[in-house]
């Protein structure tokens, strides 16, 4: 089993930057991408950023420009700059790869809230 371990959420004003940060733990024996999704008020996870192997990464188009996802072995990052408010949401970190025993898994964490309001 892996756990998710988001932090770096809070208040922020409208174009103001915070950076999120979520490490990865248990018997991981490869991680082949990790990313963020945001909770809609319908309660479904749609996708911010997600960063694959080699680097490769992919961006909502509301997030492009403005955030930028990184990654440091378990441990994913995203640097949200010039925030808006309707940036505000619940932001989950999600990981998928292989466990010790080469079976997968798909995680995800509990969530770090964003909240962009003067």
């Amino acid at each position: 089993q892996v756990q998710l371990m988001e932090s770096g959420g809070g208040l922020v004003q409208p174009g103001g930057s915070l950076r999120l940060s979520c490490a990865a733990s248990g018997n991981i024996a490869s991680i082949d991408s990790m990313g963020w999704y945001f909770r809609t008020p319908e309660k479904q996870r749609e996708e911010v950023a997600s960063i694959f192997t080699a680097n490769v990464t992919r961006y909502a188009d509301s997030a492009k420009g403005r955030f930028t996802i990184s990654r440091d072995n378990d441990k994913v990052y995203l640097q949200m700059n010039n925030l808006k408010p309707e940036d505000t949401a619940v932001y989950i970190c999600h990981a998928n790869g292989l466990i010790q025993g080469v079976s997968p898994y798909d995680s995800w964490g509990r969530g770090t809230q964003v909240t962009v309001s003067s």
